[in-house]
């Protein structure tokens, strides 16, 4: 079989192209193939399709395809131009690329499937590409992605901020709860970044959102008033931060009864700040009698222990009435505790009473967006950070947007 021929079924070239000729240099380990039309063939506008005799040819153009026998191989060609009546001269879609591509589609979807698996810098590696090249890769698979995703309003929407850098370096990340992919990412954590996603529908759209799981973060939650009516009976505070946040009230407990005894000789609180984080039935069993030991005695950071445990049952009820009396109940224990963080922390959760009950009717929580956070983090990680907060954006598109990223092939 002639090498022309061997090419053509290796590239996958088909008519009205045909393979012209092959250059192999073993010195630089690369394998050079031409490909050319006949004459009088006719294109299609690339915009309606209309057929067209040839106008002219750009300047020859090549295009990295896959390795054959671990020769770099490279795809050649003059593409044509053809003259439309109604959009003017327009090159002719070419069927191994796409437009202003430098990579056949079958190299392409290949470069997806190594980048989806490691980072951009091994990826590079075992492509044989550049870092620039790597990343032109995956931004043209993401823009590829956004371009073909319908705009539709999830039903229920996640909205969390993630560290991009170093200090006070924040973008906004909006989940699909059900579908629990990324949804839309703004710079930074303020109104106007959550204002964007909303924008982006129609009124008709916004009324298709049920719930909003957030944290307590104003900007947040004003956005949504703004943009979504019954915001207030759709603002649903998430669970996970508010413990989280009454756990650092139960630290701050802790940390200051801590000085004061360590001031005294006594230690009893040395090293326990771990015990104090864990709900009752994560404790290990290791721990157990040591913990057990430090409820029975009369510390400060006990009682505040027991009252962020208690509120934990205002999520197990099954009626909202019911809720509600208990953190009744709850509110008064806290503010009535003697303990300043504790009490910080209790009126906090009551200026935010209607998002916690809230949970009642629309029962979701963050904890996908949660664990959209921790594959972001380990995105972050494994790239040791991202100095251009664009690439990072790209990158978690790419790996948690639940886009179509491939190219389509002949």
């Amino acid at each position: 079989m002639r090498d022309t021929e061997l090419y053509r079924h290796l590239l996958g070239v088909v008519a009205p192209w045909k393979v012209d000729r092959v250059e192999l240099s073993a010195e630089d380990g690369r394998v050079d193939v031409w490909v050319v039309h006949p004459g009088r063939t006719l294109f299609g506008c690339p915009d309606c399709g209309r057929e067209l005799a040839v106008y002219d040819h750009s300047e020859e153009r090549a295009w990295r395809h896959l390795d054959s026998c671990a020769f770099l191989t490279f795809l050649h060609a003059d593409p044509p131009r053809v003259a439309c009546p109604e959009h003017g001269v327009r090159q002719a879609r070419l069927p191994w690329a796409e437009p202003h591509g430098r990579f056949t589609l079958l190299f392409e979807r290949l470069a997806i499937d190594v980048l989806q698996a490691c980072d951009v810098n091994a990826a590079a590696r075992l492509l044989r590409v550049s870092w620039d090249e790597a990343w032109h890769l995956m931004d043209r698979a993401v823009a590829r992605g956004l371009a073909v995703k319908p705009l539709e309003a999830p039903n229920q929407v996640g909205v969390d901020e993630k560290a991009a850098g170093k200090g006070q370096d924040y973008i906004t990340v909006v989940s699909d709860l059900n579908a629990g992919t990324v949804d839309y990412i703004a710079d930074e954590r303020r109104q106007a970044s959550l204002d964007g996603y909303f924008e982006r529908f129609t009124p008709e759209q916004l009324e298709g959102i049920q719930a909003v799981a957030m944290d307590m973060w104003e900007p947040f939650a004003a956005s949504t008033r703004a943009h979504l009516s019954d915001a207030e009976d759709k603002i649903v505070f998430d669970r996970y931060h508010l413990m989280g946040y009454l756990t650092t009230a139960v630290d701050t407990v802790r940390k200051q009864e801590n000085r004061a005894l360590a001031s005294t000789g006594d230690k009893a609180l040395a090293g326990t700040k771990y015990l104090w984080l864990y709900s009752a039935e994560n404790l290990p069993d290791k721990h157990q009698d040591r913990f057990d030991v430090l409820r029975a005695a009369d510390l400060k950071t006990g009682r505040a222990w027991a009252i962020k445990e208690d509120l934990r049952h205002f999520w197990s009820y099954k009626r909202r009435g019911w809720a509600a009396k208990h953190f009744k109940r709850w509110y008064f224990w806290a503010t009535h505790s003697r303990l300043k963080p504790i009490i910080d922390a209790a009126k906090t959760f009551k200026r935010h009473e209607a998002g916690m009950l809230s949970y009642f009717a629309h029962p979701i929580t963050n904890a996908g967006a949660e664990g959209l956070n921790s594959r972001i983090q380990a995105i972050r990680v494994s790239a040791r950070g991202y100095r251009n907060r664009e690439h990072f954006k790209t990158a978690i598109y790419f790996h948690l947007g639940g886009l179509q990223l491939y190219p389509a092939t002949p």
